[in-house]
């Protein structure tokens, strides 16, 4: 006889359990199955490399929201943000740009090249923050749908449309944000294409897109929205990102919630157009009223629901969905920390930049997406290079370190070659870069893993290794993410919800979709 539950999450990453726990603290009997042996998704600490924990997918954190941080209790349960440096850019010929959430600080690197720029940047904060705020309250709303015509729809859009009336003008701001590209959006204000590269490389972060892609200003928005201390709202957790869900499972669990790893869901049982529960890769089934998805939309309908038990439109945006990725994750225990040429410690403020871009202008970035469009690695890639242990010493042996190499673009299909047989010469080609404003690093390799999009793939199930599990487009957010008319984390099966990346308000280790999700579960249950 199959066990019964009031809930099952199927997936243990962050939002799933972020999910479950919410649900779990409301007192319904949760069960959390995942597929692999170790629950986190994207945000896990393991330790590849004997003696080397390496945050293996996500390796930032800045979007965990402050809500589900305080609700959760995680800094009871081990969370811990560690700041990294002010993020630092080497550029050709030894010369260097900083940005800092010291407004000071900012302008006099833009200074040394543009004065207009450095002068400028208080007002383009300012109005860009103005943006960041409204998107923030966003976050947590449950998108409406405007095209129901049923008094209930109606209600939710129009309280939805009364609560931002004051928004006003800024409407265009948002618009603007959407729609334009980074480059086009940035040069309404900055002349030095290093300035604009700055705030452009986020664009191109788990998104196949240019500086000058049509909708890539709004990337810049998703990263930039973090409400922590450092650059951009970045910072390190101490013991890596697995601490983040190791400690929303301690939470779930003081309150019942179960976790079960290596169960691997296959197929989602319904009933009369209702979800019943799950069965699992050995045959086993688990019963519930509440079945809620932390993976991608692809895999809940495409894969665990024959397309007969979904509308024919519903399939068809599912599959539609676009998830191709170019992102790349090198992960090193090393000898030494990248030692960067153009990095003075003395000039620059700070003992050792934790946290680099390497994407000296908006020339440099374009041309690493010009590569990818047609199915070739970029010859030059942009290229994030974060050093943890500098400022945490859980995740290395003493005197050694660990380095994350987070790039793009690197196609999830090779136009020559396939990446089996191709891989070692991406790899080389990616520490050529490294090397090239830190001579030396390579040599001090101990080991690495190297994670290009269909390795992500196989190993967390994102199609396509997408990290946001779909592009950060206007057609695939808010009220039209992953579907219209199911983007409010329901589905066409009654009782099956979506809780992952694939609904609002999208990829980033933030949480906001495991909590809403939750919350709207428990509204349709009355609590």
């Amino acid at each position: 006889m199959a066990a019964r539950y009031d809930a099952i999450v199927i997936g243990a990453g962050h939002n799933g359990l972020t999910c479950a726990s919410y649900l779990a603290r409301a007192g319904l009997k949760t069960l959390v199955l995942e597929r692999r042996p170790v629950i986190g998704g994207a945000a896990v600490t393991e330790e590849i490399i004997p003696g080397f924990k390496f945050s293996v997918f996500s390796y930032l954190m800045s979007l965990l929201h402050p809500k589900v941080i305080a609700d959760l209790e995680l800094r009871r349960f081990g969370f811990e943000v560690l700041p990294a440096s002010d993020m630092f850019g080497p550029l050709p010929g030894g010369n260097h740009i900083l940005f800092s959430d010291s407004m000071e600080k900012t302008q006099k690197s833009f200074a040394r090249f543009s004065r207009k720029d450095a002068e400028i940047y208080p007002e383009f904060d300012k109005y860009l923050m103005e943006s960041v705020a409204i998107v923030r309250k966003i976050l947590l709303e449950t998108p409406p749908d405007p095209t129901c015509r049923d008094w209930k729809s109606f209600k939710q859009t129009a309280s939805f449309l009364w609560k931002y009336r004051k928004v006003g003008g800024k409407l265009f701001r948002l618009i603007d944000l959407f729609t334009m590209s980074a480059d086009d959006y940035l040069s309404e204000w900055f002349e030095s294409s290093e300035v604009k590269a700055v705030l452009a490389y986020y664009c191109g972060i788990g998104t196949l897109a240019g500086p000058k892609s049509p909708g890539s200003a709004y990337v810049i928005t998703h990263h930039v929205m973090g409400e922590h201390a450092g650059a951009g709202g970045w910072g390190f957790v101490r013991g890596g990102m697995g601490t983040i869900t190791q400690a929303i499972a301690a939470s779930g669990r003081e309150k019942g919630l179960e976790i079960r790893t290596e169960a691997e869901v296959v197929a989602i049982d319904t009933a009369n157009g209702r979800a019943t529960g799950v069965t699992l890769a050995d045959g086993t089934r688990y019963e519930a009223g509440i079945v809620a998805s932390n993976v991608s939309a692809k895999l809940t309908f495409l894969k665990f629901l024959p397309k007969s038990a979904l509308p024919s439109e519903f399939v068809r945006d599912v599959e539609s969905y676009r998830t191709y990725s170019g992102a790349f994750k090198i992960n090193i225990a090393c000898e030494r920390l990248p030692q960067y040429t153009a990095f003075d410690p003395a000039v620059c403020g700070f003992e050792y930049p934790s946290y680099t871009h390497i994407g000296p202008t908006i020339e440099y970035l374009e041309k690493a997406y010009d590569d990818a469009k047609y199915g070739r690695w970029s010859a030059d890639p942009f290229i994030t290079p974060v050093t943890p242990s500098f400022v945490d010493k859980t995740v290395a042996p003493p005197g050694k370190h660990v380095v994350h190499l987070f790039g793009g673009h690197a196609p999830y299909k090779l136009a020559e070659g396939d990446w089996e047989t191709r891989k070692d010469e991406f790899v080389r080609n990616a520490l050529r870069v490294v090397d090239e404003h830190a001579p030396g690093f390579s040599d001090g390799i101990i080991g690495m893993q190297v994670l290009t999009p269909p390795d992500i793939e196989r190993i967390i199930g994102s199609p396509h290794g997408h990290i946001f599990h779909g592009e950060l487009q206007i057609d695939q957010l808010f009220w039209s993410r992953p579907a219209p008319h199911y983007a409010d984390y329901r589905s066409p099966i009654a009782g099956l919800y979506q809780c992952g990346a694939s609904a609002h308000p999208g990829g980033g280790v933030g949480a906001v979709v495991g909590h809403n999700a939750a919350r709207e579960i428990l509204k349709d249950l009355g609590k």
